[in-house]
């Protein structure tokens, strides 16, 4: 059995947002506070981060999470990097440094904004507590016994990755507006579970750089997962709304959500 903890369903702004507030959400249903993406996952003999959101550390306390064995990044925004502070408790726990995985375009931002937490090659008594990685979309690689490959993404304003693991058993898209040919390809197997963004519902500006809904379904049923969570909701996004608007298999996410699968 594996899993999949939601430790962070929102987009950069959360919710309820400073500029916006509660939007379009209902504020009396809890499962529309939402802290910023993050993910958890178990798999194989493996526990991997996706992504270190700017609440990282109360995301971690939430959910008890002590121990990954490598942090998967899919993109240098803040609202998914910038927690990467708080790994350091992490290290403090394991009493040893984290690999991270992540394409050439993130390594350079994450690396030079972060420089004091990555590993320099230094061996005059600096402990790094992050192991760089680049990764890309022409080679596989394990983290244990997991196979994970890297998903090439289109149309967001910075470059963006997904992520599949064992060939197809969990496939994870980052913010993108379009998923590449090359991407889908590489999903050989029909997905237990499919983590896909949203943002928000519609908006022609966001769009440029979102999916919107029909998108999101539009790939659902080009792949057919199994089962889909839709995450990184904005407050235009409404948790009984969404689930309204979807069918029985896709499920808008909440924080500390937890699938197994």
């Amino acid at each position: 059995m594996s899993r999949v903890i939601i430790t962070g369903s929102g987009a950069s702004p959360g919710v309820p947002s400073v500029s916006r507030g509660w939007g379009e959400c209902n504020p009396h249903n809890p499962k529309n506070c939402r802290r910023r993406t993050g993910t958890y996952v178990q798999i194989g003999s493996a526990s991997i981060l996706i992504d270190t959101s700017p609440d990282l550390r109360m995301q971690l306390l939430d959910n008890q999470i002590k121990y990954v064995d490598a942090i998967l990044y899919t993109h240098a925004h803040a609202d998914h990097v910038n927690g990467i502070d708080d790994v350091r408790e992490l290290n403090r726990v394991m009493g040893k440094p984290i690999d991270f995985y992540t394409i050439k375009e993130s390594m350079s931002e994450i690396a030079g904004r972060f420089n004091y937490l990555v590993d320099s090659g230094d061996t005059g008594g600096y402990r790094a507590n992050l192991i760089p990685h680049v990764v890309n979309s022409e080679h596989d690689f394990y983290i244990k016994d997991v196979k994970i490959g890297v998903l090439p993404l289109e149309g967001h304003n910075v470059p963006s990755t997904g992520y599949i693991f064992n060939d197809g058993q969990l496939v994870y898209i980052g913010d993108c507006r379009d998923i590449s040919q090359a991407a889908l390809l590489k999903i050989k197997v029909r997905p237990k579970l499919m983590i896909m963004p949203l943002t928000i519902l519609k908006s022609d500006c966001v769009e440029k750089i979102h999916m919107g809904l029909d998108k999101v379904l539009k790939y659902v049923n080009l792949i057919k997962p199994e089962k889909t969570i839709v995450n990184h909701m904005a407050a235009e996004c409404d948790y009984d709304n969404v689930n309204k608007l979807t069918p029985e298999n896709v499920q808008p996410a909440y924080d500390n959500m937890v699938i197994d699968f």
